[in-house]
């Protein structure tokens, strides 16, 4: 299994295909399955990108990883990573969630390395109760098929998607639900308590290619607080996804495998 030693963890890492290089993120929690489902296949027809997808401290097969305690040092990591793997190289980050997060903190420290940026439904602001969220609610139910769930699965799938159905049930169980039955809880805790980086970002513009998809019925970091930074993101698309939770990727797969392929092509347009 292919892991890169960085001074504070052991991270485990997918590298595939050749080119660009573009660093995955995954939110906190999950693993990167969530990164690699969503995104592979977008480049099975397309050429020139090395895709490096990686699991954050905590989470998924890396180890080794208890002299972290903060967001400062798994920002610290994944830094550190990124210099093992493509030193000195022009890079693309895609980051989910808490990825999206520490994605900002990455263009804070080397943006000039930084070709283009996507964000899939960012933390924004690190405090819960300082975002503007809406209250969450199910837009979509197929009965007949949660029959043939557990009530547990039911109430886990009801408090995390939008869309309640086969194939969103299957994604998310095997994307989402998946890897965060395998993180380290108690270090995830430690980490929650020091959630923010003790920095501020988003202080610069990023003037390359970049984009935002947010979704609409996303409760758990909201969409309208990404607009109070739209102007550091001049050459950004903001969209806002009806029939969409936190795991956007999955319940308007179309509609995102169409806006990350257009921002793919400003980004190589941008190169040229």
């Amino acid at each position: 299994m292919p892991y890169c030693k960085v001074a504070n963890a052991d991270i485990y890492y997918e590298d595939l295909g050749t080119g660009i290089p573009i660093i995955m993120i995954h939110g906190f929690s999950p693993d990167h399955r969530l990164m690699s489902a969503c995104m592979e296949p977008i480049f099975s027809d397309r050429n020139g990108w090395r895709r490096i997808y990686i699991d954050l401290p905590g989470m998924g097969m890396t180890r080794d990883y208890d002299d972290i305690h903060n967001a400062d040092e798994m920002l610290d990591a994944v830094l550190s990573l990124i210099e093992s793997l493509i030193k000195d190289q022009t890079y693309l980050l895609i980051g989910e969630s808490y990825g999206g997060y520490l994605a900002r903190g990455i263009l804070a420290k080397q943006k000039e390395r930084v070709g283009g940026a996507a964000f899939i439904c960012p933390v924004i602001l690190p405090h819960h109760e300082d975002r503007i969220v809406p209250n969450h609610a199910v837009l979509h139910r197929d009965n007949g098929f949660l029959a043939t769930l557990t009530e547990e699965e039911v109430t886990d799938f009801s408090s995390n998607q939008v869309v309640l159905d086969e194939y969103n049930w299957c994604r998310y169980k095997n994307e989402v639900l998946a890897g965060c039955q395998i993180a380290d809880d108690h270090f995830l805790a430690i980490i929650k308590k020091q959630y923010g980086f003790s920095f501020r970002i988003d202080q610069m513009e990023f003037e390359k290619p970049s984009i935002f998809l947010l979704g609409k019925q996303d409760s758990v970091v909201g969409y309208k607080d990404a607009f109070e930074i739209l102007e550091k993101f001049p050459r950004g698309t903001f969209a806002v996804l009806d029939r969409a939770g936190h795991n956007l990727q999955i319940e308007q797969a179309q509609v995102f495998n169409s806006l990350i392929s257009e921002w793919l092509d400003r980004v190589e347009s941008y190169h040229v």
